[in-house]
Formats: C-alpha cells, structure tokens, sequence
C-alpha cells in the first residue's frame, strides 16, 4: 500500500474531512483533489516517528518546523477555511483526540517508521529554573527577541514597532502599516500627556521606537529598558544617529531592578504579556512606586477570554510556548484592571484594539511572504516557518474575538485623591472641541500638542508632524 493510501486519514483525522486537502510523499505517492486548497507534503518516514512520539500540537509542530512536513497554501486563507468550520469559541487547530492517536500507530506500523525519537529542531526551546524568575525571564525574551535585527525589519518594516498599530484608516496602498504604527506612537503619546521635560519610562522598550518618538515629537526625557542586548544595540544605534542621547538612555534590565523613580509617565507596550499571572500584582506595584503622583500608565497588552486560566505551568505540548513565546501568559482584561486597581491605580480609559491588530499582522504575514527568501537567509527555514504559522494563526484569533488587545490608562492619584485628569475624553486625547452653531460649524478644534486642524467636508483634518493624517 502506497504511503499517501496509508497517510489520509491521519489528515483527515487531524484536519477533518470538510477540507479538501492533497496528500504527496516521499515514495511519489499521492491522494486528494489537484485543485485542492492546501497540499500536505510527508518528506520522509520521520514526519511520523515525531507525531507518534509526541502524538499532539507539539509533535506536528516540529514535523513542520524540521522540514519533515511541507505545507503549500495560503496559510491564513485555508485557516479561515477551517476555522468557518471549527468550533466558534476554539477554532481551527490540531484534532488529537483518540481517532488521530489511533491513525498516527496504524500509519508507522504500516510504512516501517518506527524508531526512536527524532531530535527536536533547533528552534525549539524548554526552559529550566523557576518560572518568571529573572535569569528564566532573561532566556524567554532572548529565545523571542534575539534573532536577528534584520529579519525582525523584514517582518515589521522600517517603523520597527512589535505591537499594534492603529490603523485611522482603512489599509490601503496610500494608508500603511508605516501609518499606522507612526499613529499609535502618537497615541500612546498623547493619552501619556507627554511634554517637554516630563520624564518617560517605557517597559520592554524593544527597538526604541516609542522612546524616539516620545523625545522628538514631544520633548520628553526618556529611558527605555528591554532584556535583550540586540534590541538595546539597535535602539542605541539609532538614538545616536538622531543625536538623542541627552535625552534618551536605554537600558539592559529588568523592569524590576528600574532604582531611579519617580517618572513622570509609564509606557508598557506588548510587556505585560511575559509577566505572568503570579507576578502581576508585583508587576503593577513596581510600575506605581516608579510614578510620581499624578503620573499616568499606558498598559498596552494582548488579552485572552474570560475562563480558568489553565495550567500555571504553561503547556508543555504548546507550539507557541515551545517555539514562539516561552512562559508567555495572557490575562483577561478584567484580570489586568483588578492588578492594577489592587496596586493603587485609578483606571480611567480602556480602549480594544482587537480589530487593528488583525490588520497588523495580516501586513506582518505579507511582508514575511514578500521577504521569505530574504528571511530564511538570516535566520532558518524552520524559523520563518514559525513565524509564518504563529502570525496567521494570530490574526485569525483576533478576527474571531478569541484574543483581543487593549490599552489601559491608569493614574496614580496624590494622596489627596487628585488625579489632574482631563474631564473627557477629548481633553484626555489633546483634542480642543467648539460646538457647532445652528448657523455651522465655528472654528477648527485644535490639538493641545499644537497641530493644526483644518476643515474637511463634514468633519475636520489634522495633520502630524511627521506626515499623514487622521480624522478628529
């Protein structure tokens, strides 16, 4: 019996039968419609050694990752397939329930395929020690972080921004990803009320970007703290070639070990994230003892739904815990804001801004397409394959509301309870409203941060600094 004979209903068995899918393999043989969506490729006998020894997520990740299985598809295009036909609240993924387990033994005894267990790739990593300890910490963002500038700008583009962007428009060849990562900056900024002077810290301050804006467009004095050395590198290199270093320091260190408070503003962009359930009480009481009173918190973060959270532990069968983000956690929102308020916050604003980061990482998923060969040169074929399998899938839980992502404003009020807020929302944003008179509209709003509105049909257009422009 050929090999694709025997294989198909281990497919079907993990992908469901809705699906049309070809089969091809090692021997020449193959099984499944020519035009169908999705090619699964079986390049030796070890595909299957790895799934019957880790007969889960974790064993078709590696099969993938290695190169033992091939994929030929427009990876997000065939996960929204299946997920139109998954389970709402789970969506697609691995089927490995008792019916794969029993496809997976019948198909090694069949092809001749047993042996021991093949060596994980490369890529993968299990870390050792205390879980969110800061030496584990320490090895869980460099796995992530350090590999590679260069293949990072492939992937994130010139703007260097690993978070969501805020697209104010729809996507388009005139309105990018450059935009729109240029309009969050700007965002965090003013919901921040930067000024000149006031002194920022940003938490996970990856590349710099936000620190370089903060000091340029708003005179901030900024430092920035990240805990991988490729990130502060690059980071320093471009304040340097910006002439910012009076006003910008970035650091290699726990956020934790930050000595020098009060600041004036936090930022906590895409951070929050690696701390982990346990540590988020202490999380948010360092961030509150680092502010001055008065001072306000941006805590930017992915969320996942309401329910148990799991083990705390983490999954050990988990392809994003193994290959992607080590220890890496997500919290309900209603989790978050709890810390928070417990460590002496008084929340003011949460904003979702689910829908943009599935634009976000849909232009992530084409800028790697675009760059593939670029990017297997500077990394891996199994690390691009990573990223190509974890953006896609991103992008489908935050198109499908199974992740979300949202930015918390917190104040630390004075000991008398003054905050110094804004009283709405325009206020809180820099935007200065007039009403409309019977007879139209009076002069333009205008923003605290001195931009000029000017009038634009039915509603008014300012223009940044650096270029584009949004509705307000």
């Amino acid at each position: 019996m050929d090999a694709a004979t025997v294989l198909q209903p281990v497919v079907d068995a993990v992908l469901g039968t809705e699906l049309p899918v070809r089969i091809e393999c090692w021997d020449g043989s193959s099984s499944g419609p020519v035009e169908a969506a999705a090619v699964v490729r079986f390049r030796s006998r070890r595909a299957l050694r790895r799934l019957v020894w880790a007969p889960n997520e974790l064993g078709f990740a590696r099969a993938y990752v290695s190169g033992d299985v091939d994929l030929e598809c427009n990876l997000l295009d065939v996960l929204r397939q299946l997920n139109a036909l998954a389970d709402p609240e789970h969506g697609p993924g691995v089927r490995v329930g008792r019916d794969t387990k029993a496809a997976v033994a019948r198909a090694v005894v069949r092809l001749g395929a047993l042996g021991p267990p093949p060596r994980p790739p490369a890529e993968e990593i299990r870390l050792s020690g205390h879980r969110h300890a800061r030496g584990r910490d320490a090895k869980a963002v460099s796995h992530h972080y350090d590999v590679g500038n260069d293949f990072y700008a492939l992937v994130l583009g010139p703007s260097m921004v690993y978070s969501c962007a805020y697209f104010e428009q729809v996507p388009s060849a005139s309105y990018t990803l450059e935009d729109a990562q240029r309009a969050k900056l700007d965002l965090v900024a003013r919901k921040l009320r930067l000024g000149d002077g006031m002194r920022l810290l940003d938490v996970g301050c990856g590349w710099g970007s936000f620190v370089i804006h903060a000091a340029r467009e708003y005179g901030a004095r900024a430092v920035g703290v990240t805990l991988s050395e490729e990130q502060a590198h690059f980071a320093r290199t471009a304040i340097a070639s910006l002439g910012l270093e009076d006003r910008v320091e970035i650091r290699v260190q726990d956020y934790r070990d930050v000595p020098d408070g009060p600041y004036d503003a936090i930022a906590s962009v895409g951070m929050a994230e690696h701390v982990g359930l346990s540590r988020l009480g202490e999380y948010a009481a360092r961030l509150h003892a680092l502010l001055a009173p008065g001072g306000m918190l941006l805590n930017h973060a992915i969320s996942r739904r309401p329910g148990p959270p799991g083990d705390p532990k983490g999954d050990q069968t988990s392809f994003i815990d193994r290959y992607v983000f080590p220890d890496g956690e997500l919290q309900p929102l209603s989790t978050m804001v709890d810390a928070l308020e417990s460590a002496g916050f008084e929340v003011r604003d949460v904003e979702s801004l689910r829908e943009h980061y599935a634009d976000t990482l849909r232009a992530w998923v084409n800028n790697l397409d675009r760059h593939w060969d670029e990017a297997v040169a500077l990394s891996s074929q199994g690390r691009a394959r990573i990223w190509q399998l974890y953006i896609a899938g991103s992008a489908l839980g935050f198109e499908s509301n199974r992740l979300g992502v949202n930015q918390v404003l917190a104040v630390k009020p004075t000991p008398r309870g003054a905050s110094g807020f804004p009283r709405t929302r325009t206020g809180m944003l820099g935007i200065t409203h007039q009403r409309a008179t019977p007879a139209g509209r009076t002069d333009p709003p205008t923003l605290s941060t001195g931009f000029r509105c000017t009038p634009a049909g039915p509603t008014f257009l300012w223009t940044r600094r650096p270029g584009g422009a949004t509705l307000c």
